[in-house]
């Protein structure tokens, strides 16, 4: 089923990343599009910049567990373009980041934007 939930190829990122709206934080940097499909799909940029090997798949493997759990409006492409920062960053604050950009994008289901982000 990976190739369902996730942006397989390069033009699809490419199409995002050029098409595209952005929406900006701290730890990232967040694009989407409309992909006319009844489900959602999400991808991940983290160039070296961030850090070596280790921590650009530790950054990837927390995005992939926070989208996950978070129910996201069907119809969307999103891309998640990680900057330096987030290599330091705790689980916690990059969950909030991630909820924040995809909020303030209106991406998240109406349940969801009700209800309020439990961080211990």
């Amino acid at each position: 089923m990976r190739g369902r939930e996730y942006l397989t190829k390069s033009e699809q990122y490419a199409e995002v990343y050029n098409k595209g709206s952005s929406w900006l934080s701290d730890l990232m940097v967040m694009k989407a599009l409309p992909n006319g499909l009844t489900f959602s799909r999400y991808g991940f940029s983290v160039s070296r910049r961030v850090g070596g090997a280790v921590v650009r798949n530790q950054v990837k493997r927390r995005l992939r567990e926070i989208l996950r759990s978070a129910p996201l409006e069907p119809g969307w492409d999103i891309m998640f373009i990680a900057r330096p920062k987030v290599a330091g960053a705790s689980f916690a604050s990059v969950e909030k980041s991630v909820h924040g950009l995809l909020s303030r994008a209106g991406l998240l289901t109406r349940e969801y934007e009700g209800a309020s982000l439990r961080i211990d």
